[in-house]
C-alpha cells in the first residue's frame, strides 16, 4: 500500500480585486501576512509549507485531522477587518515527492476542492473525512458532490466547522449557515 499524504491548498479570495482597488504594494503585504501567520501554525499541526504560489499556499500535514484543524485555523487567521477571506481545500491520498514539490492526483484534487471552496470555508474530501476519523471540535456539513475540472469521477465533499462544546459533549457554538447543513448543486471548476 502506498504511503498516504493530506494536502492542503488555501487561497486569498478577491486577491486580483484587491491588488487591483488598493495597489501591488497592499496585495503583496497581505500574501505575505498570510504565509507568516500559516508558517507560526506548522509545527503545531505536523505540517509544512510546501510552496507558496502568488496568493496561494500549498501544504502537506502528515496526519488528516491535523490538517482539517490546519485548515480551520488557516480560515480563522484570516478572519479580521481589512483581510480578505481565506478558502481552504483538502484531500488525503498518494502522492510523489520530487525535488521538494510533490505531484499526482491527489495534490490536483486538493488544488481543485480549494478553487470550488466558498469564501472563509474549508472544504475537506471525503476521503480525508475517512482518514480523519472522528474528531471532538469538528462538524462536517451534508456530503456534496463536486465535478472538479480534468477530474474524471466527482468527489464527495464536506464542508467543515470549528465546534465548541459544552459539558457532556453538547455542541455549544452555532454552524455557519452556508453550505453546513445543505446540498449544493455539482461545480465544475
Amino acid at each position: 500500500m502506498r504511503v498516504q499524504h493530506t494536502f492542503l491548498f488555501a487561497d486569498l479570495v478577491g486577491f486580483t480585486a484587491l491588488a487591483e482597488l488598493e495597489g501591488d504594494d497592499r496585495a503583496l503585504e497581505v500574501a505575505l501576512g498570510l504565509q507568516r501567520r500559516v508558517r507560526l501554525m506548522l509545527e503545531a499541526h505536523e505540517a509544512e509549507q510546501v510552496k507558496a504560489i502568488g496568493d496561494g499556499l500549498m501544504l502537506r500535514s502528515a496526519r488528516p485531522s491535523a490538517a482539517v484543524k490546519l485548515g480551520l485555523r488557516v480560515v480563522e487567521a484570516a478572519e479580521e477587518p481589512g483581510f480578505p477571506p481565506v478558502r481552504v481545500g483538502i484531500h488525503t491520498g498518494p502522492a510523489l515527492a520530487s525535488e521538494g514539490d510533490w505531484y499526482g492526483r491527489t495534490v490536483n484534487v486538493a488544488a481543485r476542492l480549494c478553487s470550488v471552496a466558498p469564501a472563509g470555508q474549508v472544504l475537506v474530501s471525503e476521503a480525508t473525512r475517512a482518514a480523519a476519523g472522528l474528531m471532538r471540535g469538528v462538524a462536517y456539513g451534508e456530503r456534496e458532490l463536486h465535478w472538479l475540472r480534468n477530474v474524471s469521477e466527482p468527489i464527495g465533499t464536506y464542508l467543515v466547522q470549528a465546534v465548541e462544546e459544552s459539558g457532556g459533549g453538547r455542541v455549544r457554538a452555532a454552524l455557519r449557515p452556508l453550505g453546513l447543513g445543505v446540498c449544493a448543486s455539482e461545480a465544475v471548476a
